[in-house]
């Protein structure tokens, strides 16, 4: 992931676009509210299109990774 940055220095280590403090939950949470790529260009001008496909590439990996675990009582 070319445009995806993990820093403990920024945001706590959050996912972050790379050279800007936007984390990729927020232009997840932006989709998910309904705006489009558009809107979301308009809002955070220092974005790309490909920023955003980016960032929605980076969650499709981690959730796909995610491994669920049962836990016995």
């Amino acid at each position: 992931m070319d445009r995806i940055e993990i820093n403990p220095k920024k945001l706590g280590g959050k996912p972050v676009i790379k050279g800007t403090r936007i984390p990729v939950y927020l232009i997840l949470e932006m989709l998910a509210a309904g705006m489009s790529v558009e809107d979301i260009l308009k809002e955070y001008p220092e974005l790309t299109k490909e920023d955003v496909r980016e960032a929605i590439k980076y969650a499709s990996q981690v959730l796909k990774s995610e491994e669920i675990h049962e836990i016995l009582a």
